[in-house]
């Protein structure tokens, strides 16, 4: 993950940046950060997952998008910070009516982003603070290079839970239970 610019931006500085630009661009506490092109196994890690949580939500009300979708938290009374805009590689929402045309304002329900040598500190600080605070419900780090997955819950008092599932292991969704992983079905070469 990359930085933009090294000062801080206003958020219309940064909507004049991803006018001008075709990359995917982040805004978070005024910085700008670009991510870099996936490689082909996070392709294909993005495609397995999105399949399989597309399957699993037939018939919820909930919907499965993928990256280069926007993310738009906006501040409100608990936090009073700017505006920030993410693009996860994968979301949950079970609130269509938080889609504008361009992106989902507020925080999907389960939020999948995919670790890549660049991006490690970016999704497992950055992003993994952001999106407890303002309550995405599950956030699943999936590190292709460890061949795990970190699974960071909140539960009903909004506090934090973690599972570690390794290699050889099944990861469940807590919040949507048709959804399991068997971690040798997605960590191939």
């Amino acid at each position: 993950m990359s930085l933009t610019d090294k000062n801080f931006n206003t958020y219309e500085e940064f909507e004049e940046k991803q006018q001008q630009t075709d990359k995917i661009l982040e805004y978070i506490d005024g910085i700008i950060y670009m991510s870099p092109s996936p490689s082909i196994k996070h392709q294909r890690i993005s495609s397995f997952l999105h399949g399989e949580l597309h399957n699993s939500l037939k018939n919820s009300g909930c919907e499965v998008f993928s990256a280069p979708t926007d993310v738009m938290f906006e501040q409100n009374e608990n936090n009073k910070n700017k505006n920030k805009r993410v693009v996860p590689d994968l979301f949950v929402t079970c609130n269509p009516e938080k889609f504008t045309e361009n992106e989902y304002v507020g925080a999907p329900e389960f939020i999948i982003e995919i670790l890549s040598p660049s991006n490690k500190s970016h999704d497992l600080v950055r992003k993994l603070n952001l999106y407890m605070e303002y309550g995405v419900k599950e956030y699943w780090i999936v590190d292709p290079m460890k061949n795990r997955i970190m699974i960071y819950t909140l539960d009903e008092n909004a506090e934090v839970q973690f599972d570690l599932v390794n290699e050889n292991e099944i990861a469940t969704s807590r919040l949507f239970e048709n959804f399991k992983i068997e971690t040798k079905n997605l960590f191939f070469d």
